[in-house]
């Protein structure tokens, strides 16, 4: 841990400086590009982007709106750093005691249209403080009584969960107040960085003030100039140049907010996952960004594909293999370390997750082999000596650590490739209840892990089962064949990764298979209809065959050996495969394009979008209690998934036209193509299901670059509405806010629907 001489007089000094004046103390570092803001808004949410060479940061100002759940919304202004993952939350309550009459308002101004840049050097210390600065205006007298400052992490500890406040971070905030104007500061558990938030009357001519009395803060009706500043090091924003490449530079044009808000979250160090929840790397969400944006991002040294891989390289276990799921950094960190009695501000990767260790060869495969750029770089890319970022991996490089990786995917194959029964798919990791991307706390949860969520919120349960089919049907085939096609001359991998990797493609899929009889789906939707608080039809008579799905995972609970949940995971193996096996495929093709073209709860469309799960065909209760619209990985729309499960099922169109293509350019003998090409009940329906998609996607253009959405039922239309808005599965905690823009929800800038298809 890094121990400051000046202990507690950063903070004043910091409390000083504001209260004498909010504006930049001294000239910043000039910048070569002009700064870039963003402004987006879904009710109740306003987000704010400013970045420039100096500084990132977003501004959210929470105002409930006619209609709002006020005892889940409530004025409040939150400032997001990406640099250390950090931020400042501030909650509002009307004077009056009067919920939902209190607004707040971000107003343009000589600071900022509406955000402007606070950059101070003058503190004597090793980095100047940075931050964003404007002008709140509140419409009536309110009262400030509950701020965090420091990490993102703790301020979703607080949002997110049963209202957590920890003491020893709660207690170090410094409240000082002069003439009108009150600073708010606290200096991090590294005693060296302090964040800090100043208020004053921006007009010196009204009669607003900000007052203090103890640890809350009064302010009349007005507005008030905000600063909100911290002193630690920021990350290194990639050029433009170094984000898209140039033949997609027309987004810029056609697509700004997207392609302004990719830039938001592109740096040299990394790409984050989201704005403003999870400003810092996830591996998962990086690495399918990565491989959805593929066609428009830029390849070489110092952009933004690499940015991806060398993070995640750099954070890959060189004990196991695993990859890096989620960094923990900045004052968490340090917070997190001193939980196991180590005094340390050094970063913490989480490893649980099993689906973040098969991206990684297929987006190597993807960008070092595939790419002619990435071609010339793989050698100088797999030299790069490793520990820059993640000590713990100092003395190896990064092509080091891909063996690593590749060396535990072949370890954790063999066991099924060699003998195929249950026992030897891919399970979790003992001891934890989530591993892949549906990693939320409701899915097929007993009672008594409802109980105990219900009572601390870290017990996260994605779906009840120990064997996801997403990882065991897709994955792990999909990794077997980069590392055949990476590692050639590697302990003969080339052709016993191939090997390995048939097997999976043609033995997995048939332990997850579902199928109900027509009568049998019928009832199953009606009943679900009548025991759930879904208010729309039931359309059991739109299922005019039997129905097929794939379970979301095996061994739930409540002694279910599949989670019969409809979901969209199948988008994996469209997406990542070309399976051999034709009647196998062909039978999973179909029941894809069946179940998104059925409307819910038949099926997975909505006039919101195609839905992530639909519990109808589960005839435990427990499953209409769980997967609901108000739950994270409910009934809901995620668009990433949206953008997979088009680009999939366009691949496994293109299979039939590459062939055909193929064999009229080369006298070689072209690879058969897929039996579904020739069976025209299939491929016609496939086409069908792929326009429906395209139609909903276009249908929800607005929502597509948030991270998620869900729907009410009214007026005999599923309409879209915010997650945060609807109340949570019983036991939940609190409920969870989409981000405004999310990076794999970005996909759409390369993901386009292909009109030789319409």
């Amino acid at each position: 841990m890094r121990v400051s001489l000046q202990l507690g007089s950063l903070a004043v000094a910091l409390s000083a400086a504001n209260a004498k004046h909010l504006q930049p103390r001294s000239n910043p570092p000039a910048c070569n590009n002009s700064a870039s803001t963003l402004s987006l808004t879904e009710a109740p949410y306003n987000n704010y982007f400013y970045s420039d060479c100096n500084v990132a940061a977003q501004a959210v100002i929470t105002s409930p709106q006619q209609g709002s759940d006020l005892t889940r919304i409530s004025p409040r202004l939150i400032v997001a750093w990406p640099a250390g993952n950090s931020g400042i939350c501030t909650f509002f309550a009307p004077q009056n005691g009067e919920n939902g009459t209190l607004a707040l308002e971000l107003v343009n101004s000589t600071v900022g249209s509406p955000l402007g840049p606070v950059y101070n050097d003058s503190l004597n210390t090793e980095h100047p403080s940075v931050g964003i600065q404007g002008v709140l205006r509140l419409n009536s007298s309110a009262t400030l009584s509950t701020a965090i400052l420091g990490s993102i992490r703790t301020i979703r500890d607080f949002v997110e969960g049963p209202s957590i406040l920890y003491p020893e971070i709660q207690d170090a905030v410094q409240y000082t107040s002069s003439e009108g104007r009150v600073s708010l500061s606290r200096l991090w558990l590294d005693n060296v960085t302090t964040t800090s938030l100043t208020f004053q009357p921006w007009d010196n001519s009204s009669s607003s003030k900000a007052s203090l009395s103890n640890r809350t803060v009064s302010f009349e009706a007005g507005e008030y100039l905000f600063a909100a500043q911290m002193n630690y090091p920021q990350l290194s924003p990639l050029k433009p140049e170094a984000v898209l490449i140039g033949s997609a530079v027309n987004l810029t044009t056609t697509m700004p907010d997207q392609t302004t808000a990719l830039s938001f979250l592109s740096y040299s160090e990394k790409l984050l996952a989201g704005a403003w929840r999870f400003l810092t790397y996830f591996g998962r969400d990086s690495m399918i960004s990565a491989l959805l944006l593929e066609p428009v991002l830029r390849t070489g040294n110092g952009t933004a594909m690499e940015a991806v891989l060398g993070a995640v390289l750099e954070r890959v276990n060189r004990t196991d293999g695993s990859v890096c799921h989620e960094e923990t950094i900045g004052d968490y960190a340090t917070w997190s370390n001193a939980q196991n009695n180590v005094t340390s501000t050094a970063m913490l990767c989480d490893y649980k997750m099993i689906d973040s260790d098969y991206f990684l060869p297929v987006l190597m495969q993807k960008y070092l082999l595939e790419d002619p750029v990435g071609q010339k770089r793989a050698r100088a890319f797999f030299n790069t000596p490793a520990g820059s970022i993640n000590a713990a991996n100092k003395n190896l490089t990064w092509g080091e650590l891909a063996i690593i990786n590749a060396k535990r995917i072949m370890r954790l194959a063999a066991p099924f490739a060699n003998e195929q029964k249950k026992g030897n798919l891919i399970h979790l990791k003992e001891g934890q209840v989530v591993g892949q991307w549906r990693d939320s706390t409701y899915g097929m949860a007993s009672d008594n892990l409802l109980l105990k969520a219900s009572i601390n919120i870290t017990f996260r349960h994605w779906g009840g089962g120990r064997i996801p089919f997403d990882v065991n049907t897709a994955l792990v085939p999909a990794a077997l064949r980069s590392i055949a096609a990476l590692y050639a001359d590697h302990n003969h991998w080339a052709r016993l990764a191939d090997q390995y990797a048939q097997t999976w493609e043609d033995k997995s899929l048939e332990f997850f298979e579902v199928n109900v009889m027509q009568s049998d789906a019928r009832e199953l939707v009606e009943s679900y209809k009548n025991r759930s608080a879904f208010e729309g039809p039931s359309q059991s008579a739109s299922i005019d065959t039997d129905v097929t799905f794939y379970s979301l995972a095996l061994e739930g609970n409540n002694h279910l050996e599949k989670v019969a949940v409809m979901n969209t995971d199948d988008c994996y193996r469209h997406f990542l495969l070309n399976t051999t096996n034709d009647d196998q495929l062909s039978r999973l093709l179909n029941s894809t394009a069946t179940n998104i073209q059925r409307t819910f709860p038949a099926g997975l469309m909505t006039d919101a979008g195609m839905i992530v799960a639909n519990p109808a065909f589960g005839a435990d209760p427990v499953y209409a209690q769980n997967w609901t619209t108000g739950a994270y990985h409910g009934t809901v729309v995620w668009s990433w998934q949206l953008a997979m499960m088009a680009k999939g099922l366009e691949r496994q169109l293109g299979r039939c036209e590459v062939r055909i293509m193929s064999s009229r350019r080369s006298s070689a003998k072209p690879a058969p193509a897929p039996g579904f090409c020739t069976d025209s009940s299939i491929y016609d329906n496939v086409v069908r299901a792929y326009n429906a998609l395209w139609d909903s996607i276009e249908h929800n253009s607005a929502q597509l670059s948030s991270e998620v959405w869900s729907w009410v039922y009214r007026d005999g239309k599923f309409q879209v509405t915010q997650l945060a808005s609807l109340p949570p599965p019983p036991g939940a905690g609190g409920q969870t806010e989409s981000d405004i823009r999310q990076l794999w929800s970005l996909a759409f800038l390369a993901v386009t629907r292909n009109e030789n298809y319409r």
